[in-house]
């Protein structure tokens, strides 16, 4: 923690001791946390919709086949390792938890994840690679045709698609469910990355908060959960997070 204010070092000691106190911390992150890793986010001013309204395209600085994690997700892999993380909730489709070392049980990809399949009969999910050729079968949404000679489950042979859930896509029941229960007994909710807005992922720091969970946000703009929030940071998730690690570490 070199350079920093001493108002944010007190930030960072604050909610490292309350991470280290807690007995169920759920961390909830959203595509601010990928931004490190050259994937852009939503609605930051270089971001997806941001330019997009100005008429531009957003600009990847590496391919999705050669994007890696960042030190945020390696320090969110910390936690779990250290047993403080409970559950992680991500909106992000980019694989990049789940490449970083989080364990499956640990983690509800609300949104899916671009590197799987699902079944639509069983539930499985299959790692896309080897199983589905988009240059051949397409997309595979949920709303996409059901093309003859299509790939099918693995294991029941039922109808598989993009585990990406797409616009208009209902939320996958077990993502859902376990999300709600986890921000439901949170006692600390980190969140990170996420500009709050896209609901039902937005409702969890609400459901976290009814339960008398401190709510520490990181994210560089604005949130409209803002005003609830117990310690905020608008600096870079991954500095945030490594440093709270660090001090962790130090207690």
């Amino acid at each position: 923690m070199v350079n920093i204010s001493e108002e944010c070092k007190k930030r960072l000691e604050k909610a490292a001791e309350a991470i280290k106190k807690s007995k169920h911390l759920v961390i909830f992150t959203g595509a601010g946390i990928s931004t490190e890793s050259g994937i852009p986010d939503f609605r930051g001013p270089q971001g997806v919709w941001t330019l997009k309204a100005r008429g531009k395209k957003p600009v990847q600085t590496v391919s999705w086949d050669e994007v890696k994690p960042n030190s945020g997700h390696y320090a969110i892999v910390e936690l779990q390792n250290m047993g403080l993380m409970k559950f992680l909730i991500s909106q992000n489709v980019d694989g990049l938890h789940l490449a970083s070392g989080i364990k499956p049980e640990f983690i509800a990809e609300f949104h899916g994840n671009y590197t799987l399949v699902r079944c639509l009969s069983c539930d499985r999910q299959f790692p896309k690679k080897g199983l589905w050729d988009e240059k051949k079968w397409g997309k595979g949404y949920r709303t996409s045709p059901v093309i003859p000679g299509q790939p099918v489950c693995p294991e029941c042979r039922g109808r598989i698609i993009s585990s990406v859930v797409n616009f208009g896509d209902p939320i996958p029941e077990k993502e859902l469910r376990l999300s709600l229960s986890y921000s439901m007994n949170a006692d600390v909710f980190l969140a990170v990355g996420s500009s709050l807005t896209v609901t039902p992922a937005a409702d969890m720091p609400h459901k976290a908060r009814k339960n008398g969970a401190v709510l520490i946000i990181i994210n560089k703009m604005e949130t409209p959960l803002d005003y609830m929030s117990d310690i905020r940071f608008f600096e870079g998730a991954g500095f945030v997070l490594t440093s709270i690690v660090s001090l962790i570490k130090e207690i």
